[in-house]
């Protein structure tokens, strides 16, 4: 299968609402909350060469944007999606591992930071030398909490004052040269059961 990840061009703009579209549908099958976005600001990450697109045979396949907070001080990655026709392929990692790059080198001084409660994500993070860290050392920008509103999980974010939800905040420091040693391996037990003391302590009625 040919599967070219590039960083996108005016040709792949078609590609915004489907994009948007997948992501939504994706995060409804989950269950999972998830901030949304249109095609519009899809559209724009493109224009600004700051997204990151997979396909195969010109059909899309992946979609993966970054988001600079704090005049560039952190970086996100946000709406990594895979079509369902192209899962289970580990184009997903893929797909993180070249905007990682790119990011670091359009951004060399830039904190690289994530929330997520997908355990998948979770994992190709630490892989990639992200560690957990509690949100009070992600960015303080309000843009970027704003950016919470549309994910079904806001209120437990906004009644926790920004500082806890039912995501897990990861953080990869240029600076720190951080990468996973062998010896210590994601452990991926201790963070879901993180995330289920998460679900029973904010989503019990």
């Amino acid at each position: 299968m040919d599967i070219k990840i590039v960083v996108t061009q005016e040709e792949h703009y078609q590609y915004a609402e489907t994009i948007c579209n997948t992501i939504e549908i994706s995060a409804k099958l989950r269950g999972t909350g998830i901030a949304k976005r249109t095609p519009d600001y899809i559209l724009q990450k493109m224009q600004a060469k700051d997204a990151i697109i997979a396909l195969v045979n010109n059909e899309f396949a992946g979609f993966c944007y970054i988001e600079s907070w704090e005049h560039a001080k952190f970086v996100a990655h946000s709406g990594l999606i895979v079509h369902p026709k192209y899962r289970n392929l580990g184009l997903a990692k893929k797909i993180k591992s070249k905007v990682f790059d790119y990011s670091l080198r359009k951004y060399p001084n830039a904190k690289v930071f994530g929330i997520t409660t997908g355990l998948p994500v979770m994992k190709i993070n630490s892989d990639l030398g992200y560690k957990p860290v509690p949100f009070s050392e992600l960015t303080t920008d309000p843009s970027f909490w704003k950016g919470c509103k549309t994910c079904t999980n806001y209120e437990i974010l906004k009644s926790k004052d920004n500082k806890m939800c039912l995501c897990t905040g990861m953080l990869y420091d240029p600076k720190e040269k951080q990468k996973i040693p062998p010896k210590h391996p994601f452990n991926l037990k201790v963070l879901n059961r993180l995330k289920k003391i998460k679900e029973a302590l904010f989503l019990k009625k």
